[in-house]
């Protein structure tokens, strides 16, 4: 139980490290699906778009988990500057500072995210496609800085999500119609009468 007790903020740490990348993950996923013609664009229910946002609200809430975690454990010292200044640290100075930056962009998507509406919307979008970087740095910070990542379940694991996001990645370029197109084609649809045949 002592033991248990002593390690509890390293294993909080590790899990929720893995949650988080998992939400990362989760959210890119289900993001693509909704964006692309895996599903039908019109009619899909609201609460399938808030899925979306609530899977990368948990991606924050985990990672803030994951450094509070880091703080408690007694392992490797870690304050305000180990945390939030990359390179800073002693331990495995060049991955902690992949997940440094990964929080940031993290927010940076998460913040101009609840600001949609106030903000013209390429630059909401340009925000949002970091979340493909934020995958790639989070992927390398887990994988060259945690304590895991010579577990065989999570290796499976994590290949067959990224194998997911990269398929899913290229089918949505492959797909992508830009929207001046998508609204050319509306309106020459509009403009041809019922029933009328080639």
């Amino acid at each position: 139980m002592i033991a248990v007790t002593e390690k509890l903020a390293w294993y909080v740490s590790r899990a929720s490290g893995v949650v988080a990348w998992a939400m990362v993950a989760a959210s890119i996923i289900w993001g693509i699906t909704l964006s692309s013609r895996l599903l039908k664009r019109r009619g899909i229910p609201a609460w399938l778009l808030d899925l979306h946002r609530y899977l990368a609200a948990l991606a924050v809430v985990f990672s803030v988990v994951h450094l509070i975690g880091l703080v408690f454990d007694n392992f490797v010292y870690y304050g305000w500057k180990e945390l939030f200044i990359p390179m800073a640290t002693d331990w495995k100075p060049g991955p902690t500072a992949w997940g440094i930056v990964a929080f940031y962009v993290l927010l940076a998507i998460e913040i101009t995210s609840l600001l949609m509406r106030k903000m013209p919307r390429k630059y909401w979008h340009a925000v949002h496609l970091t979340a493909y970087p934020l995958f790639v740095m989070g992927t390398v910070h887990g994988f060259q800085a945690g304590t895991d990542r010579s577990n065989k379940v999570l290796q499976w694991t994590a290949l067959a999500i990224i194998e997911l996001v990269v398929g899913l990645t290229l089918f949505r370029a492959l797909t992508f119609t830009p929207r001046k197109r998508k609204a050319k084609a509306a309106d020459q649809a509009a403009a041809v009468p019922a029933g009328a045949t080639h």
